[in-house]
């Protein structure tokens, strides 16, 4: 695990509609590992790595699109009060109980720290007071403030990626850089093959996947995986409403809210990790990009992988570097194998 790219990749911040310094790193590293790499106009980030070879009987190689988001939750800045504190409106999902008592970083004319201010009236003491009610509180004056942020200026939970203990990773964004590092790493480790790869950093997944259909309306691909976590159990997550858990490897989803998972794919996929002994899990989740690319078009086969992660959409997200692994042998795997399920004649 190359952890220097994984703390590079999760800590640059990338809300929705404001991924451009985060697709920039992504840029960089498909640059070095395709042979050809764009931006497209909403913001995707689409490289290519030619198939160096033709499976017998085929007239072209099998297009396959691995796609996993860029963009991470956040806020925006709705309102400055005469008395410096801040109102904002959501960007992704967010939850009012988890995002009270977090530093932030406004990114204004300059960054701006901040905190999200705990409502400490005794009265109050049990209650979870609604996001729209409230504030982040920089600590500078009214004046001072405004030199520095503006009302739609974007904001980022403060806290960066960490091993937490052994191999467990703790941060804040892992929905989804955790997806986009194996994506990467995946593509970094890919020598020849007889597909053409598209490897994609979409933008906009969790504000409703907007940036996946413009890309794979663009690819048009026979075969389309999503990379993103895998919900997992926890504290207060019944073993029964989740099928993985850390540090038991990949999750393959066999279905989500969004998507039914090819059935030969998804079998496919399971050879492929039996055959190389890559640990993975079953895993039924949360919709993904795999939503769009399955229906653009004349659509394609799908389904979603990634490694779990525990407490998603907030700032203790928790992953393990062994999932992590097994996720990108799996990705670099099924590129290598993909050819043989012959998606192109389908």
């Amino acid at each position: 695990m190359d952890r220097q790219l994984f703390e590079r990749v999760c800590n640059t911040p990338g809300v929705p509609g404001y991924e451009g310094a985060a697709q920039d790193v992504v840029m960089e590293v498909l640059g070095a590992s395709c042979d050809e790499v764009r931006r497209d106009r909403l913001g995707n980030v689409i490289g290519l790595k030619k198939a160096t070879q033709l499976p017998d009987g085929a007239e072209r190689p099998a297009r396959v699109m691995l796609s996993a988001h860029i963009d991470e939750i956040g806020m925006m800045v709705k309102h400055i009060s005469d008395k410096g504190f801040i109102r904002f409106q959501p960007v992704g999902g967010l939850n009012a109980q988890v995002v009270v008592s977090q530093r932030v970083v406004i990114h204004g004319r300059q960054p701006v720290g901040g905190v999200i201010v705990p409502d400490t009236r005794s009265d109050r003491k049990d209650k979870v007071t609604p996001l729209e009610d409230l504030l982040i509180d920089t600590g500078l004056s009214k004046e001072t403030l405004y030199d520095h942020v503006d009302v739609g200026d974007v904001i980022t939970f403060a806290p960066e990626v960490e091993l937490l203990n052994d191999k467990v990773y703790v941060g804040r964004n892992f929905d989804d850089r955790i997806g986009t590092y194996c994506l990467l790493e995946a593509m970094s480790r890919l020598g020849s093959t007889a597909v053409d790869a598209h490897a994609v950093s979409s933008v906009q997944e969790e504000v409703g996947v907007r940036g996946a259909p413009v890309a794979t309306y663009a690819i048009e691909p026979d075969i389309g995986i999503a990379i993103d976590g895998s919900v997992c159990w926890g504290a207060y997550v019944a073993e029964h409403e989740s099928l993985c858990t850390i540090g038991e490897g990949t999750g393959i989803y066999i279905m989500d809210s969004l998507t039914i998972g090819d059935r030969r794919l998804v079998r496919f996929l399971f050879e492929l990790c039996e055959r190389f002994k890559i640990p993975f899990q079953k895993n039924i989740g949360g919709g993904t990009d795999a939503s769009a690319i399955q229906r653009t078009k004349t659509g394609a086969l799908c389904t979603t992988i990634g490694a779990p992660v525990r407490y998603m959409h907030s700032t203790v997200q928790l992953c393990h570097a062994d999932d992590i692994e097994a996720t990108i042998e799996l990705l670099k795997t099924f590129l290598e194998h993909a050819h043989e399920l012959r998606a192109e004649t389908s």
